[in-house]
């Protein structure tokens, strides 16, 4: 049973312009998302190439502190997404904190889960409120491209520990004559799935060629997260973002990986993982990308006792996970039947949608797997397709293609965007969906706070 109020005294204010009903459950708390910023997404290799990942986490953690001027003693506690680890600040999340001036006694720890990692952040903290443990929970995602661990080999790093335990000289001596030149080859982190060892571009292009997504969509795709991204941008549409004057550089202000270019221009690069013949190419895959997020979270009555104004609800969600070979990029199709299921809802009362965009490829064969009822049936279990969102309502200010992807960085800007799309075009639910490396999905329902 929903009640239809959020709480008593917000009975009169509670409905929407569209009376729908609004997702509260009685015996469950109301958790909303206060207020959400990332610093501006920058490809590799540019403006923070010389950063660490706790200085990007700081610098988002920071922002969310002044905009929100949340006293910091007032933080039960901080979660954090990562997926490639800096060795030396392994808890991302207790470094940055720290460095951001956060209390030393508010504990926090870090996650990971591929794409969906600052997602699983912001579940974490809504558990936490939800069981009443927390009142306050900053969650959020760093990622750092630029620079990533580079390992020496195996067999290197065993003579080197080895070395470490000798005693004499000889024995010293002995261990490095041992040393081959092969030693010397370093192991570097790949973008693969260590369960079949291909790498995501090439499930990309097989997942394109299984649903028959051709070259020429997945271009016409990307141009369109382009173009909106830039139209976004240029109208002040992107909230989220806050600047960062990154040390001994100037103050980064916005994305810089939007480039909407032409037809003709995408159509001339090669395919960039299956050659000659593959349809994934640079320009149609989202771009190695450095950045971090933060937002936070409260019970709604924690949140109006301090004189907040939030933005959204965070309703149900789900996370899902498939067949890592075939259905890697699936998460999306399999999770939003799912979390429709539990908030009660259809894909018409869905007002806003915000997926992640990994591959132009991913985001179509995801679009026709849920416009399909053969799939539904054959690989889901399920009697009827849940149908396909209609691309008016899909990812209308850019994507991961465009605005880039700090992997672990997105799951806030997907819920953030979602928060200000359905504030600025009068929706209610939003719905929020994300696949993962691993074969694992996610999807949440996001509903606007009553204006």
């Amino acid at each position: 049973a929903r009640s239809l109020s959020c709480s008593s005294q917000l009975q009169a204010s509670a409905v929407q312009p569209k009376s729908k009903k609004t997702l509260t459950k009685s015996g469950v708390k109301n958790i909303v998302v206060v207020e959400g910023v990332r610093i501006p997404f920058l490809q590799s290799g540019t403006s923070y190439a010389d950063l660490m990942p706790h200085d990007l986490a700081r610098a988002a953690l920071q922002g969310l502190l002044n905009r929100t001027s949340v006293p910091r003693e007032v933080v039960d506690y901080i979660v954090y997404g990562t997926v490639i680890q800096e060795v030396k600040t392994s808890n991302v999340a207790r470094e940055a904190a720290l460095g951001a001036g956060f209390s030393d006694k508010t504990p926090a720890h870090t996650v990971t889960m591929a794409c969906i990692s600052s997602n699983q952040a912001m579940t974490t903290g809504v558990g936490m409120i939800a069981a009443g443990q927390c009142d306050v929970v900053v969650a959020g995602g760093v990622e750092l491209m630029s620079d990533v661990p580079i390992r020496h080999s195996r067999k290197m790093r065993k003579t080197m520990l080895t070395l470490n335990r000798a005693k004499t000289l000889g024995q010293k001596l002995s261990l490095l004559s041992k040393i081959r030149p092969n030693y010397f080859a370093p192991e570097l982190p790949a973008v693969a799935e260590f369960s079949t060892s291909e790498t995501m571009g090439h499930s990309a292009d097989r997942l394109a060629a299984a649903f028959a997504i051709s070259r020429l969509e997945q271009d016409e795709y990307a141009l369109r997260s382009h173009t909106l991204a830039k139209k976004a941008q240029d109208g002040g549409l992107l909230l989220d973002v806050v600047p960062f004057k990154v040390p001994g550089k100037d103050t980064v202000t916005k994305d810089n990986g939007i480039r909407p270019s032409s037809m003709e221009q995408m159509g001339k690069l090669k395919p960039a993982f299956v050659k000659p013949y593959g349809t994934v190419t640079a320009a149609n895959s989202s771009f190695l990308t450095d950045g971090a997020s933060a937002v936070l979270l409260m019970s709604e009555e924690k949140a109006l006792a301090m004189g907040y104004k939030p933005k959204a609800y965070l309703r149900d969600f789900v996370y899902v996970s498939q067949d890592p070979k075939d259905q890697l990029l699936l998460g999306p199709t399999y999770a939003t039947p799912k979390v429709l299921e539990k908030a009660g809802l259809t894909m018409a009362d869905i007002d806003v949608f915000e997926f992640h965009e990994a591959f132009a490829g991913q985001i179509l064969a995801n679009l026709k797997a849920m416009d399909s009822d053969w799939f539904a049936q054959n690989y889901m279990g399920r009697k009827s397709k849940v149908g396909a969102p209609p691309l008016e309502k899909f990812n209308t200010w850019g994507g991961s293609l465009s605005l880039g992807h700090p992997f672990a960085a997105t799951g806030c800007r997907l819920v953030m965007t979602t928060a200000h799309r359905l504030k600025k075009e009068g929706g209610q639910y939003g719905l929020v969906a994300a696949c993962a490396a691993g074969g694992q999905g996610h999807a949440m329902v996001v509903e606007l706070y009553p204006q």
